[in-house]
């Protein structure tokens, strides 16, 4: 694309206006090491370029056709430019990547990953990485999933929050977000990690009571429902101290029944008595929990209701 000056302050279209196209000159420059800018220079060229470039990028109504003709300009001015505005960040540490993925304006994320220079790795000032960010976005269509995708294969996944130490499949699981803990272990989340106090995912979902985020991680081969954290809880203990007694009966029965269902153990008859097992267990807790409500709480009714 040929860049065209335009009169005025600000980025419209394919046309860089005359205050950002020299400051863009001055930044290639100052990138190449031809000519070194002085703090200030650099300062006052840094806060034009990132003032004009965030009000194109960056708000939750940001135009996708906008942001990939300004990406087109700076390419042509200079690649290192491009790299360069694409991950600037403003005094939050938010990238444009970080903005277009919270307001899940996926066309913009996907216009800054086509363009092959995102760092999705870094991190903003509260410790977060778009992909923390994107575990947590509304996703609407096929395609912004599509997006979400690309943007998981580009990064690590398995990253942690600087904060708490928190990676994206926690934050995934704590949110009940199904969609996103599916699409994260696709792309190679570990299940085992563990956050600054100890926690795994399996203990957030066990704390937050999503039982169908439960059976998926524990059908993950590599996932360990033993691990404790800096409490010396397990998912078992968080899980019954939080009432969600329905996921303590899927954890103890994982813990106990699901070993050594493998080779002729793992045969009809062997899956049958597993199953069996699991049902008498599920049965005494459908009990337990008539005698200590009286048959009248709303905990049983489900529990029937699973029951039957």
């Amino acid at each position: 694309m040929q860049v065209r000056k335009s009169k005025g302050g600000s980025i419209k279209g394919s046309k860089l206006s005359e205050k950002i196209f020299s400051a863009c000159q001055a930044l290639k420059t100052h990138l190449s090491g031809d000519t070194a800018l002085s703090s200030k220079e650099l300062q006052n060229c840094q806060e034009t370029l990132q003032q004009e470039w965030f009000s194109v990028s960056s708000h939750k109504t940001a135009a996708p056709d906008t942001v990939e003709d300004c990406l087109s300009a700076f390419r042509v001015i200079s690649p290192s430019v491009l790299q360069h505005m694409v991950n600037m960040a403003d005094i939050n540490g938010n990238t444009a990547l970080h903005y277009s993925v919270s307001h899940s304006n996926f066309g913009i994320a996907k216009k800054l990953l086509d363009a092959d220079v995102c760092n999705v790795n870094q991190q903003n000032k509260a410790g977060y990485t778009p992909i923390m960010l994107a575990a947590l976005a509304a996703v609407e269509t096929p395609e912004d999933m599509r997006v979400v995708e690309q943007l998981f294969t580009k990064g690590n996944v398995n990253a942690k929050a600087s904060q708490a130490g928190q990676t994206a499949l926690m934050l995934a699981v704590s949110h009940g977000r199904m969609d996103m803990v599916q699409a994260l272990l696709a792309q190679g989340a570990e299940v085992n990690l563990q956050d600054d106090e100890g926690s795994t995912a399996l203990m957030c979902a066990s704390e937050h009571g999503h039982a169908g985020i439960v059976k998926l991680l524990l059908s993950q081969p590599d996932c360990d429902a033993t691990l404790t954290d800096s409490d010396e809880s397990t998912a078992l203990s968080i899980a019954l101290e939080a009432g969600h007694n329905d996921i303590a009966v899927l954890l103890y029965a994982h813990a106990n029944f699901s070993k050594g269902q493998t080779g002729v153990c793992g045969s009809a008859v062997s899956q049958l008595l597993y199953s069996m097992q699991l049902l008498l267990l599920y049965y005494y807790y459908c009990v337990s929990v008539f005698f200590l409500t009286g048959g009248c709480s709303s905990q049983w009714q489900v529990s029937l209701r699973l029951w039957c």
